[in-house]
């Protein structure tokens, strides 16, 4: 495994981290399955964990939690994310901060997830979604600066909304974010326009998560797939995108080089990008964490590859079903 700093919060971390979402959030779920990926990732070198509130009602949280108590003697960043009080994802641009995250409601989600994951402090804590227009509001970031002096969180982040990679640009000028978590894969190549250069110019360190697209990029869609009732994947993959993406993921295959797998060209695409301090893919078994991992050995693809791979940007807006 190989380690990147962590923008100006200074920490080494793994860079390929632990997406904690398909723990509580998709069908398929075991949490016995999910303790051994966690367990497996922890001895290959994975020191970065992502859940939030939202993954199962704090139920992610505490698998993270069960996590960090059974290995004391190792530095876990644990990261969260206190879920918008109306519960609407995504934000839109006209909502109002009391709508979503009053200051009251920042410092009861910090310490229910705190409970959770019965620890005392979080390394991370983000929002869940974002509006730019709530940089200048003093009220969010005074909840942020109380709960960090207080020493129960180490440092704030935003995670964007899909597709909206420029809606925190503001935000982070105000000097109160440290990290970003934005979608960012051989598809979704729109954050490194604008929000990369800036990230870089006030070392914010910037999450890289979907890096698979929802699971396209592991090869395994077709546009046949179905999930069962209940699991989030039926309202994203409607037709309408579903047969788009499949489509767009067959012409990449040509690319793959020999002996790598699509997956394993993924992530190593955003490797390739020395502004990502992590990458957080969602891993239920052991064998997703010891093949993600495996891209993290230093080994970079070739540059007119990169530059082939650049091509198959894919420019998308919100939509009914972005979510």
């Amino acid at each position: 495994m190989h380690y990147r700093t962590f923008g100006r919060l200074g920490w080494q971390v793994s860079e390929m981290g632990y997406g904690m979402w398909g723990m509580a959030g998709w069908t398929g779920s075991d949490d016995d399955q999910s303790m051994e990926a966690l367990h497996r990732a922890v001895e290959l070198g994975c020191n970065f964990f992502d859940t939030a509130f939202a993954y199962g009602e704090g139920h992610s949280e505490r698998l993270l939690g069960d996590l960090v108590r059974a290995h004391p003697d190792q530095r876990l960043f644990t990261a969260s994310k206190i879920p918008p009080k109306n519960r609407k994802w995504p934000s839109l641009p006209d909502s109002a901060l009391d709508e979503v995250f009053p200051a009251d409601y920042i410092r009861e989600y910090t310490h229910r997830s705190l409970e959770n994951l019965g620890l005392d402090r979080l390394d991370l804590m983000q929002f869940h979604v974002w509006e730019d227009s709530w940089a200048a509001d003093e009220r969010w970031q005074r909840a942020c600066d109380d709960l960090k002096r207080e020493g129960v969180v180490g440092g704030w982040g935003v995670s964007v909304n899909r597709w909206e990679p420029d809606n925190v640009l503001a935000t982070l000028r105000t000097g109160q974010i440290d990290a970003v978590q934005v979608i960012y894969n051989i598809f979704d190549q729109a954050p490194e326009d604008h929000l990369f250069p800036l990230a870089e110019e006030l070392n914010v360190a910037i999450i890289a998560r979907v890096p698979f697209d929802e699971g396209s990029l592991t090869g395994t869609l077709t546009k046949e797939s179905r999930w069962p009732e209940g699991d989030w994947r039926n309202t994203y993959f409607v037709p309408e995108n579903l047969n788009a993406t499949v489509d767009r993921v067959e012409a990449l295959r040509p690319l793959v080089p020999p002996g790598m797998s699509l997956p394993e060209m993924a992530l190593r695409f955003i490797l390739a990008n020395p502004t990502v301090s992590t990458i957080i893919p969602g891993m239920r078994k052991p064998r997703h964490v010891e093949g993600n991992i495996a891209a993290s050995d230093g080994q970079a693809l070739p540059p007119e590859l990169i530059q082939q791979l650049r091509a198959h940007r894919w420019d998308r807006k919100r939509t009914r079903w972005s979510q």
